[in-house]
């Protein structure tokens, strides 16, 4: 394996070749990065970016990887992971929280419970950071970013950051303007509120917790939801009374326990996936004339689909 390495006045960040991303998504499928890294600090973030840009490499920010499906062809370019950049802070005069975009949410939710400030319950179940969280404006049980988000810090073309407040963000349901001009958050500032006591909150959150884990599949690597939901409808609801819970393509199944996840059986390749996603928007498209959406975001090549 060959490497790069940028010096930095107080670190050394080194930039690897042909690193597999397959382990650093939860589907645990993809091909190889051209370039690799995974920076500790947010200098380091804004080196190894100058650099892409030096060599004229294009770049992709990768977070925890839960919402993501990489073609087995892999990635051109530089990846950067954010999955270490975690730092948290609460302000108690405030009652609001900073945290860097690697931060996971879930250890982010328990943690505000431990505070007794309410706010953040409903993403303790949600397998991602803070910011893939900003980026798609996640959400589970009647709760979700936009609505407790005060400002995010966003890396820009030039490596400056800009921050920016939640009007700025054009919230919608899983979707926010940095999906249209993608641009990586560096970190997010959340404004949550004292509730009737810790115990209470923690309490409710793992009432969420509970919830979740019996109703979706984590027995197997999945993208956690695949499809949104096309309200008033559900996806899953929609998929199961098609007959697909259970169905098979290659080394990929709709899940037998909520059918808005697709579960990697154990060798399963991203074009199965892929193929799968297809085949579902297909079959609902027949039954209910309703073209399913995306919530996984794909990057890479994929086989060309010729629609009907």
């Amino acid at each position: 394996m060959t490497s790069a390495t940028i010096q930095l006045a107080d670190s050394r960040c080194e930039i690897q070749s042909q690193v597999s991303l397959a382990e650093m998504t939860t589907f645990r499928v993809g091909g190889p990065a051209e370039w690799f890294i995974a920076p500790t600090t947010l200098e380091a973030l804004q080196a190894s970016y100058a650099w892409a840009q030096d060599q004229k490499l294009p770049v992709t920010f990768l977070g925890a990887g839960s919402n993501l499906l990489i073609s087995d062809q892999g990635l051109p370019g530089l990846v950067i992971s954010s999955r270490y950049l975690r730092r948290r802070t609460f302000d108690p005069d405030t009652c609001q929280i900073t945290a860097y975009a690697g931060e996971p949410l879930p250890r982010l939710a328990w943690q505000a419970a431990k505070q007794g400030w309410t706010g953040l319950e409903w993403a303790v179940g949600i397998p991602g950071t803070v910011g893939g969280a900003v980026v798609m404006n996640a959400g589970a049980h009647g709760g979700c970013t936009a609505e407790y988000l005060v400002a995010a810090h966003v890396l820009q073309a030039d490596g400056s950051i800009q921050v920016m407040t939640a009007d700025q963000m054009a919230f919608q349901y899983r979707s926010s303007v940095l999906q249209q001009h993608p641009q990586p958050v560096i970190q997010a500032v959340f404004q949550l509120q004292i509730g009737l006591s810790a115990e209470q909150i923690k309490a409710a959150t793992q009432t969420h917790l509970d919830h979740r884990l019996s109703t979706q599949p984590y027995d197997w690597p999945s993208c956690g939801s695949v499809f949104r939901n096309p309200l008033p409808q559900t996806a899953g609801w929609l998929i199961e009374q098609a007959g697909l819970k259970g169905y098979r393509l290659g080394g990929a199944q709709v899940a037998p326990k909520h059918a808005n996840f697709i579960l990697n059986t154990g060798d399963a390749t991203a074009t199965d996936i892929f193929n799968l996603i297809y085949y579902v928007q297909q079959k609902v498209e027949e039954n209910w004339s309703l073209s399913l959406k995306p919530e996984v975001k794909m990057l890479g090549e994929f086989p060309q689909i010729t629609r009907k």
